[in-house]
């Protein structure tokens, strides 16, 4: 019988684990993936604890439920590391703002286009507003000229989102970072013995939902 203290079934997954598992008879799959059969989950908890991983009921919907004996702790992990990515991929969304006016001086207007570099290597959006006040409003061509100048200095490392347009007195575009078409393959980790855990770090649904295609798989 496994003597572990058995992990709690936390956080949005709420996978019932070891003991917190209530079936009484589970179709077991094994760490590499192969079928064990039907089995009591005393006798499940016991595969599990000789290999000194954990009982995981993956699919309780299915009829008798399927649990796979893999490393939860690992699993929790490469969640966390996946919910991280995409809190670190929203900071993309955040709007900068650069504001100058028709006759900002060179200098200034160089310090301003670094910033915005700055920003949109950094994943953030950029807004451009040119202001005109009083007898500025005569000189909107100069205007339109400086706002397409700024444009092809972002050009490498940003991409128009909002072309330029009046905003009541002012030109206004957005200024979005370059998206990136290429993806590296994301490789699956294996554990030192050699158990793949490809599967492993998808989300509970499709992870129920390839368990259960695997047990069918192996009874057909």
């Amino acid at each position: 019988m496994d003597k572990r203290r058995p992990p709690s079934p936390t956080g949005n997954n709420k996978l019932r684990i070891n003991s917190f598992i209530r079936a009484k008879e589970i179709r077991v799959i094994g760490a590499n993936g192969d079928q064990l059969g039907i089995l009591s989950v005393r006798e499940a908890l016991i595969k599990a604890n000789e290999a000194a991983l954990d009982l995981v009921e993956v699919a309780p919907t299915a009829n008798p439920p399927v649990c796979r004996i893999m490393d939860f702790g690992k699993y929790k992990y490469e969640q966390s590391k996946k919910e991280q990515g995409g809190k670190a991929h929203s900071k993309a969304t955040h709007l900068k703002e650069m504001q100058l006016r028709p006759f900002t001086g060179e200098h200034d207007l160089g310090f301003k286009v670094r910033h915005a570099i700055e920003f949109l290597e950094s994943r953030q959006k950029v807004k451009i507003t040119l202001m005109f006040r009083g007898r500025e409003m005569g000189f909107q061509e100069k205007g339109q000229e400086t706002m397409a100048h700024i444009e092809q200095q972002l050009s490498e490392v940003g991409q128009l989102e909002s072309p330029v347009k009046k905003e009541g007195r002012n030109l206004v575009m957005i200024v979005a970072p370059k998206t990136h078409t290429t993806k590296k393959k994301t490789k699956h980790p294996k554990s030192p013995d050699g158990i793949d855990y490809k599967g492993v770090q998808q989300s509970s649904v499709d992870f129920e939902r390839n368990s259960v295609n695997e047990a069918k798989t192996q009874n057909t």
